[in-house]
């Protein structure tokens, strides 16, 4: 059973209701569906589990700390934080928490920030100067402690996200995939909470009572295209309850002949059979 007593320190204080003992057997079944289907395990593995201090990354420590204590995740887990010098960053919070969970982590600073605000062109968003300079740090630090694979907390929802803005914005289907190669091909890159709902992430960071850090870099501007993406679908998931599942199933039922890629489906080398038996036509108003 998932809902039994703690079992580790991350779910010290874990709420006795009925709707979280739920909420906690689902996440943990999730965040293990995609870890299976997508073959995220191998021998003498060792993650790099990247924490910002959002409701997303606390959410994704603790269940595969579970998934680990329950042996069903066989490698080693190293958390790690990444301090970009954000004017404000409560520095301690983090290592805090960590020590007092009695979880082997990382702290390294860098300061992306500065790099950010002066590269960035007034008007334009920060975001994606900031997620390659923080990539690239993770990177590194996963070189630098022997770790196979760096594992980021985005879900459901940033994967839902991320689909519409490469459709509206940047004219193609793609989206934050499941598992990832580097470019060097020495490190995977996993997103464990691919199947679980933000919702999901928010309601359970917020009864464990995790202490939340908010990112202030991104979360200042307005307007921003993934706000509007995020606000569309909201308004999808009201009127038709159920939505955003049916679009994250879609993304798992791609039929490349019924798409309009060339290099997915030789529709040129498309030839007839002509000894295949004609099918019955039972829709025919031909009469005899």
């Amino acid at each position: 059973m998932l809902d039994e007593t703690d079992i580790h320190p991350l779910f010290n204080g874990a709420p006795d209701s009925v709707a979280f003992k739920k909420l906690r057997k689902r996440l943990v079944r999730d965040t293990r569906e995609a870890i299976d289907r997508y073959g995220m395990i191998a021998p003498g593995g060792k993650w790099l589990v990247c924490l910002s201090g959002g409701k997303d990354s606390y959410t994704l420590l603790a269940v595969l700390y579970e998934l680990q204590w329950r042996g069903l995740l066989p490698v080693d887990l190293l958390a790690c934080n990444l301090d970009q010098g954000q004017p404000g960053f409560p520095a301690t919070v983090l290592p805090e928490f960590l020590a007092r969970m009695g979880v082997p982590h990382r702290i390294d600073y860098r300061d992306t920030y500065s790099v950010v605000m002066d590269k960035t062109p007034v008007g334009r968003t920060l975001c994606t100067m900031c997620s390659r300079l923080r990539r690239a740090n993770l990177y590194r630090i996963a070189r630098e402690e022997g770790c196979t694979a760096v594992v980021l907390g985005h879900h459901r929802d940033d994967i839902l996200e991320t689909f519409f803005l490469n459709l509206f914005h940047g004219g193609k289907l793609a989206t934050m995939p499941p598992k990832l190669k580097n470019d060097d091909g020495d490190l995977f890159l996993y997103r464990p909470l691919a199947h679980v709902a933000e919702a999901d992430c928010d309601a359970f960071a917020r009864a464990m009572n995790y202490p939340i850090i908010p990112c202030d870099l991104c979360g200042s501007q307005d307007g921003l295209q993934r706000q509007q993406i995020k606000r569309l679908l909201d308004g999808w998931e009201a009127n038709s309850p159920g939505r955003r599942g049916k679009i994250f199933s879609a993304l798992m039922n791609a039929r490349p002949s019924h798409l309009l890629d060339l290099g997915l489906f030789d529709f040129a080398g498309l030839t007839l059979d002509p000894t295949a038996a004609p099918a019955a036509d039972h829709n025919t108003t031909d009469t005899p």
